[in-house]
């Protein structure tokens, strides 16, 4: 799949590191933005993750980049998203005349991988989570073409 979904993928995995009560939002961009420059991608600056409530796009605000100025502390209850768009070249984006898609400026690929995640006293779940010990399609694909190649 290559150094861009896998990238993506890690970037979630290092915010999910993140969650639990006490931690500044403005944390989880950071963790995100390490991992992405690690692959040598970057981070789409105009989207960020969002809190989920009666109003399904509501504070707080959770950037994926790193020194945002995010405000608020993760607490038990809180229910918000992490879906960074991570890109290989620019993270400028350009929103096309239908006013829901967003492509990179310079027309390189993106990905992104999403989850919705409720703060616990000692962590936090995932709302939309794969049932346990189940892989992520990408990574199910990687072990059939490894078997393919071998035989």
């Amino acid at each position: 799949m290559g150094r861009l979904v896998r990238g993506a993928y890690e970037c979630l995995q290092a915010a999910l590191e993140e969650v639990k009560p006490g931690t500044f939002y403005r944390n989880v961009g950071k963790s995100i933005e390490k991992v992405a420059n690690s692959y040598k991608l970057s981070v789409v600056r105009t989207y960020c993750g969002h809190g989920i409530n009666k109003l399904f796009h509501t504070t707080p605000t959770v950037p994926h980049y790193a020194k945002n100025k995010a405000l608020g502390v993760m607490q038990p209850g809180h229910i918000f998203t992490i879906e960074p768009m991570i890109n290989e070249g620019t993270y400028a984006d350009t929103l096309w005349p239908d006013n829901w898609t967003a492509v990179t400026q310079d027309g390189k690929r993106s990905a992104q991988f999403e989850e919705t995640i409720l703060v616990t006293e000692n962590g936090y779940e995932l709302l939309t989570g794969r049932p346990e010990g189940e892989l992520p399609l990408f990574m199910k694909r990687e072990l059939e073409w490894a078997e393919e190649e071998k035989n």
